[in-house]
């Protein structure tokens, strides 16, 4: 391990909340919710009420009645994460993107000629400030683990670092939900072992959580908490699947409204898919139900490829296989992803043995450029006219 603290995680504060409240002065100070009957994004001012998300729009309205509720806009969400990654890219050229509103930073080598990490990040806050409008947090710590604790910790609009040498005394008295992977089934299953802290997983030993977790979960959160976490910031990642999800509010969809916006998902993940000419082989499709539980469901094809229909076909059937899950326990979300991607986005070409299919490849391509040239709703399906889909918002993954 390095004897410097020189990895920034850098968040964006409650990011689409944020870009209202820049964008609409009247909203400045009050609690805002962004969403379609689920809530995507709260301001401070309304979690402060315990308002969180997913929550439901109107379970989040009982708890913060002054809520202002606003529609997502995702082109302005869009530009204003690529404004905040080009003051990253001008702090650093070592960037590592993890989703829209955050990342990683290396600044270990401009000690001489930008100052230290803290005085960095301390200048990087004031750039996004200044440049972009936004509040961001910033945590700085040896290692990318600690790093982004440390943003977490020093939320809102904050900047924190730890120093080297003094890492498990930051990390130790933290609640054991700090650490990467631990959600409520893995916090219920320590906190009944009267493990509640980071420092408690670390005297448990690494036999033993393996015994409560299975082995890589137990591992895992033993090496997490003892800080170690050998991982440095990489540049030009390529990202191991694309994504698209939409939020469906809370009011019941029958089974043809939850298929349309599949299909409008499908299309915008196969179209993002050709644009960085890589096809995929594993199509994994979400579900969040009305209960805030939730399912994935996952299933390979037998050749790589970036074809809507192909892609479409897939995930309809994993749509099918849920139906009455669906039905029973109610959907508030849907997210498609496809995974396993090609890095150079080659597809095993098929002999032409029905002359009279249609080409689906030149199909897609003739659609994209449409799309591109008057804009992504230019085209759409007709069973998504007239009907609200609700919000898509990217699946960033890497």
């Amino acid at each position: 391990m390095d004897d410097q603290a020189t990895i920034l995680h850098a968040d964006l504060d409650s990011f689409y909340a944020s870009v209202e409240q820049r964008d609409d002065p009247s909203l400045r100070g009050r609690p805002v919710l962004v969403g379609m009957g689920v809530v995507l994004a709260a301001s401070y001012e309304a979690k402060a009420f315990g308002v969180r998300t997913p929550m439901g729009v109107t379970q989040a309205r009982r708890l913060c009645p002054r809520a202002v509720v606003v529609p997502p806009r995702m082109s302005a969400y869009t530009a204003a994460s690529k404004a905040v990654f080009g003051v990253f890219r001008d702090t650093t050229p070592i960037v590592e993107g993890i989703s829209i509103d955050e990342a990683f930073l290396e600044v270990g080598g401009l000690q001489r000629i930008r100052g230290t990490p803290a005085a960095i990040a301390g200048r990087l806050r004031a750039e996004v400030r200044d440049r972009v409008g936004l509040p961001i947090t910033v945590g700085v710590a040896r290692t990318k683990f600690l790093a982004k604790v440390a943003s977490a910790v020093g939320k809102p609009d904050g900047l924190l670092v730890v120093p080297p040498g003094q890492e498990l005394a930051f990390l130790h008295p933290l609640p054991i939900e700090r650490l990467w992977g631990v959600g409520p089934v893995t916090s219920g299953k320590l906190r009944e072992r009267q493990i509640r802290t980071v420092g408690h997983v670390a005297q448990v030993g690494e036999a033993a959580l393996v015994a409560i977790l299975g082995p890589h979960a137990g591992r895992h959160l033993h090496a997490l908490a003892h800080n170690r976490d050998p991982r440095r910031v990489r540049t030009g990642v390529r990202r191991g699947s694309i994504g698209s999800q939409c939020a469906l509010g809370r009011r019941d969809r029958s089974f043809e409204e939850i298929d349309a916006v599949l299909a409008a998902l499908a299309d915008r993940v196969t179209r993002r898919m050709r644009a960085a000419k890589r096809a995929g082989r594993t199509v994994t499709v979400r579900f969040r139900f009305n209960d805030f539980t939730r399912a994935t469901r996952s299933r390979s094809m037998w050749k790589a490829s970036m074809q809507t229909q192909a892609i479409l076909s897939t995930a309809r059937a994993l749509l099918a296989d849920n139906a009455d899950l669906i039905s029973t326990r109610g959907l508030t979300l849907i997210g498609l992803a496809v995974s396993n991607l090609d890095s150079d986005g080659h597809q095993q070409l098929e002999l032409p043995f029905d002359l009279d299919a249609p080409d689906v490849d030149r199909l897609d391509t003739a659609l994209d450029a449409v799309r591109d040239k008057y804009g992504s709703s230019s085209v759409t399906r007709a069973a998504t006219l007239g009907r609200e889909l609700g919000p898509s918002v990217p699946i960033l993954s890497d």
